[in-house]
């Protein structure tokens, strides 16, 4: 998931590969030939089909140094896209493998209005989630496979997540505001699925559009003048 932050020059520094496609072959050798060329990993463009497929549950495939090492490369590619969450489909790698990770520089309004509260480090391994109470959020938001565009989703205001920690630890744990749509927008990308999925197609705006009109802690100026709806 993109950082907010810094939406305007992601695509400048994720080196976002449009053409990525790997052969099939052991995911193991795929990984270890992606560390190989060292510093952040390519990230997979929207179109690529690993993006679309959903992910192998991970159950070993990686010795534990190499896990050790896709995860440190995974928080590497994130922090220098920058971004909050990334998910293993997205460089390329089909295992439900997914790091989150938000500092939420943000003002109080926006921290306000979003429930963004900074979130450490967490890898999420096998992650599912399950909407908690009927609140809806909606909100702008991005993803660094779609570079360059953000549009309005409404999401779950509250999840159950339930994973295996990169320790094998099992996590279950409830997340609201921000953290829940951190958790939902990467476990969606380990399904096959994008934000745009979920998207009102109405809101969709480039992130130059994004800061001169919109740059509001909620999207009700937005959906007035686009003339989409917001969930009740």
């Amino acid at each position: 998931m993109a950082s907010e932050s810094d939406m305007t020059t992601a695509h400048d520094r994720t080196g976002v590969s449009e053409n990525t496609t790997f052969a099939d072959r052991p995911v193991a050798d795929l990984v270890a030939e992606l560390l190989d060329a060292g510093g952040p990993l390519p990230i997979v463009a929207a179109g690529d089909p690993v993006l679309r497929r959903p992910a192998e549950p991970y159950d070993g495939q990686l010795d534990p140094a190499l896990f050790a090492r896709f995860v440190e490369a995974l928080q590497t590619t994130m922090r220098a896209a920058p971004g909050v969450g990334l998910a293993a489909p997205q460089v390329g790698v089909p295992l439900r493998i997914a790091v989150i990770e938000d500092p939420a520089p943000v003002p109080d309004e926006v921290r306000e209005a979003r429930g963004r509260v900074p979130q450490p480090f967490r890898v999420l391994v096998n992650p599912s989630y399950d909407g908690v109470g009927g609140g809806r959020a909606a909100f702008f938001e991005g993803c660094l496979s779609v570079p360059g565009w953000q549009a309005v989703v409404a999401r779950h205001a509250r999840v159950r997540l339930t994973a295996l920690d990169e320790h094998g630890t099992a996590v279950d744990e409830e997340f609201t505001g921000w953290p829940a749509r951190i958790v939902q927008h990467e476990t969606d990308h380990l399904n096959g699925m994008l934000y745009l999925d979920r998207a009102e197609l109405r809101s969709l705006t480039s992130n130059e559009a994004l800061v001169a009109r919109w740059n509001t802690p909620t999207p009700e100026r937005a959906a007035r003048e686009l003339g989409f709806a917001l969930p009740e």
